[in-house]
């Protein structure tokens, strides 16, 4: 019986001896492991060692994701156009805090959601393309035709025709950012001139609103593209001034903002306008205010700006050009300080 009895008390005090030596082998794991992790170069080699063993198990994976990963931020650095935005919200972000500017924007975003009956708007990216950008989204988007006078005109000549007008200095034209001048820079021109024309026909041709805006988003996310457009636009722009300064010099009528463009000590002439101011456009600076003026001119639109930090006052809406023709569009722009614009949607 005693054997049997001592046998029973050894058998009770196993799981015990067992409990204790697994906490003591946990803690010493533990502490083992916290000592080790304090070195860097273990740390690095578990690291290592868990990536590598994840990479091993699913390597076409990760693979892709690394081929894909350099698109995947070019795609997200090349929205040119936001998505749709309530207005009030986008204000209530923008402008928060106590301060009297930033009660005045939230009012002015108010004003324009109440009474002009914006109740979205897509955010234009903030670059020196700014103003062209905001501008073109809406002529295309909304279907609008081409100008009566690069329709019905082979544009690709324009660049040599400005040429021949005497104006031998336009082999001086930089493209944006490029700053390219040379022999090629009628070929260029050409090529640009000629896709915004495509372009422009090809989306005024779509009937569909919601098919007409996909393309449109699909265009403005091409930052090659844009590039195009815009440089395109520009010339057009300059091509424009070249008629206007030879119309003044002739004594023929003239819109009301050219006294104050040829006014300007940088840019008395075509000539001067070109190298101080749209040769800039796109690189270190955008299209100023009275330059608006020559862009609703030259693509024969009105475009009404609500410039949101002259809430309160008579210049809460400007339009550029002041006076227009009865049948030109009009399209709609935000501005918080007459550099970058937004795109408002009205609906009606």
């Amino acid at each position: 019986m005693g054997l049997f009895g001592t046998s029973g008390n050894i058998n009770s005090t196993l799981p015990e001896i067992k409990l204790y030596s697994w906490r003591q082998m946990v803690c010493w794991i533990v502490d083992s492991t916290w000592k080790k992790l304090q070195n860097p170069l273990f740390t690095a080699g578990v690291v290592t060692l868990l990536l590598s063993s994840l990479f091993i198990r699913r390597p076409n994976t990760w693979v892709q994701y690394f081929l894909r990963w350099p698109f995947m931020i070019k795609t997200r650095k090349n929205i040119g156009i936001g998505p749709l935005t309530d207005v009030l919200e986008y204000g209530g972000i923008e402008w928060k805090g106590g301060t009297a500017q930033a009660e005045q924007m939230r009012k002015a975003y108010e004003d324009i959601y109440l009474v002009h009956n914006i109740k979205h708007l897509r955010k234009v990216r903030g670059d020196n393309y700014c103003a062209l950008r905001a501008v073109l989204f809406q002529i295309l988007s909304q279907g609008l035709p081409l100008p009566s006078w690069i329709r019905e005109q082979d544009v690709t000549k324009i660049p040599e025709k400005v040429f021949t007008q005497g104006c031998n200095w336009v082999q001086q034209y930089s493209f944006g950012p490029e700053k390219y001048t040379g022999n090629n820079v009628f070929g260029k021109l050409r090529k640009y001139l000629e896709f915004l024309k495509v372009q422009w026909i090809n989306i005024h041709g779509i009937k569909d609103q919601g098919k007409r805006i996909e393309i449109c988003m699909k265009l403005f996310s091409d930052q090659e593209n844009e590039y195009k457009i815009f440089e395109a636009m520009k010339f057009l722009m300059l091509y424009v001034v070249v008629q206007l300064y030879d119309d003044m010099k002739n004594g023929k009528d003239v819109p009301s903002f050219c006294f104050i463009f040829f006014a300007r000590d940088s840019s008395p002439d075509p000539l001067s306008f070109m190298l101080n101011h749209l040769n800039c456009v796109g690189d270190t600076s955008g299209l100023e205010q009275i330059e608006m003026f020559l862009l609703g001119f030259t693509f024969h639109l009105k475009i009404r700006t609500f410039r949101l930090y002259k809430y309160g006052t008579e210049e809460f809406q400007s339009c550029y050009p002041v006076s227009c023709h009865r049948e030109w569009h009009e399209v709609l722009l935000l501005t918080e300080d007459d550099r970058h614009y937004n795109v408002p949607i009205a609906w009606s």
